[in-house]
């Protein structure tokens, strides 16, 4: 292409190369080495899943919320049925909230992990990659064991949790947290102060404050540039006001800050579950007996009474009033929201999703403005984005 008097090269990065993080396509206008412009080119893993939610049941939707961000199944499902129960006016017990957010923050480190040895990987390192994975599999197996499934447990139900968790789910969530930090010491001495590292993250990818707030970013992009933004902390949900923690936030905004951010909300993370686990109250993992969830049909408050109940749910369906309703939380990419129309019967008659991936996403053709091509697959890998939530 001719630019007044430049030639400019049009290339694909992507939508088979690794560092594009799943099947993206970036479209890539280059003068020489230096980016002129960047088009993601999204849809190659398009499944419909909000036209999807429009024929199935309340219950029958967390299913495929699992799918969305499959990096961070626990965050999805969270969002979702406190959005439903927003709409049904009720709240889950106290004991199921701490657990909520036990695995919402165990989600976040597995996210976080899965990203750091990545975006290592794509800048050179390895050795990173390996120990990011030795630990998110210990997270992993934690899931497995209260909800039979490693990275899509669609263990959330609405007013509760499919069960209680087991007597050894508090021990094993203590020993991970117990010896994470020194593993978060491990990174950083891999990555913090490596002269490489540093060179390849140093003032890439920086946005003005001002650009964070009109493309509507969220997340670890918008604190790496100061801006102090944290949903648990602005809104809280499912009892995070009850925890001590802070909102990590850079200065520069490039792609070291991210990093660091990130860093940080890990350790943060580990905080939060910490309190939760010693401070799990007694009591119901569900709320049985909301008459929002169980229209009144007999006298009976006996648990079994309920539990059959709850299962004749997924065939027969909760009836959600008339109307919309929004709720979103920070999951580990930033504000993940779920937008619903009820009409007052057992099925959606409008499900969207505001994913964190898709809208951070829109940053990247100005992150990379004057780059050279080969900061773009670090830009790209700090942004985040799992393609699965990009295009639904």
């Amino acid at each position: 292409m001719n630019a007044g008097d430049r030639t400019t090269t049009i290339i694909n990065l992507g939508p088979q190369h690794p560092s594009t993080h799943g099947v993206l396509r970036v479209v890539l206008e280059l003068d020489g080495e230096f980016v002129v412009n960047a088009r993601p080119d999204i849809g190659f893993l398009h499944r419909g899943i909000e036209k999807l939610s429009e024929s199935r049941t309340y219950h029958q939707i967390i299913v495929l919320t699992d799918r969305l961000d499959y990096l961070a199944a626990m965050s999805n499902n969270l969002a979702y049925v406190l959005t439903i129960e927003k709409l049904l006016g009720i709240e889950a017990p106290k004991r199921a909230q701490y657990v909520r957010v036990i695995l919402a923050e165990l989600q976040r480190i597995a996210s976080h992990l899965f990203w750091l040895g990545t975006h290592a990987h794509d800048l050179g390192a390895m050795t990173p990659l390996f120990y990011c994975l030795r630990e998110r599999e210990q997270i992993l197996d934690i899931f497995d064991a209260v909800a039979g499934s490693r990275l899509t447990p669609s263990f959330m139900r609405i007013g509760g949790l499919a069960s209680d968790i087991n007597r050894e789910f508090p021990q094993k969530v203590s020993s991970f947290v117990s010896e994470f930090a020194s593993r978060v010491d491990e990174y950083e001495t891999l990555l913090s102060e490596n002269p490489i590292w540093l060179s390849r993250t140093k003032g890439i990818g920086v946005l003005p404050q001002e650009e964070y707030l009109d493309l509507g970013l969220s997340g670890p992009l918008v604190r790496a540039a100061g801006i102090n933004w944290d949903i648990r902390k602005s809104e809280p949900y499912s009892s995070y006001a009850d925890f001590d923690f802070a909102v990590p936030q850079g200065s520069a905004g490039d792609v070291f800050d991210r990093y660091l951010v990130r860093i940080k909300e890990m350790r943060e993370s580990a905080k939060i579950i910490k309190q939760a686990v010693e401070g799990l109250p007694e009591g119901l993992w569900a709320d049985f007996n909301s008459p929002a969830i169980f229209p009144p049909k007999s006298d009976t408050k006996k648990d079994i009474a309920s539990l059959i109940r709850h299962f004749n749910l997924v065939m027969e369906g909760i009836k959600a009033p008339t109307g919309e309703v929004y709720h979103s939380i920070e999951a580990p990419r930033g504000e993940l929201g779920f937008y619903i129309v009820s009409n007052g019967s057992v099925m959606p008659l409008r499900l969207k999703v505001r994913p964190p991936s898709f809208v951070n996403l829109q940053g990247l053709a100005r992150m990379t403005q004057g780059r050279m091509l080969s900061d773009v697959v670090g830009i790209i890998g700090s942004i985040d984005i799992v393609l699965a939530e990009v295009d639904r």
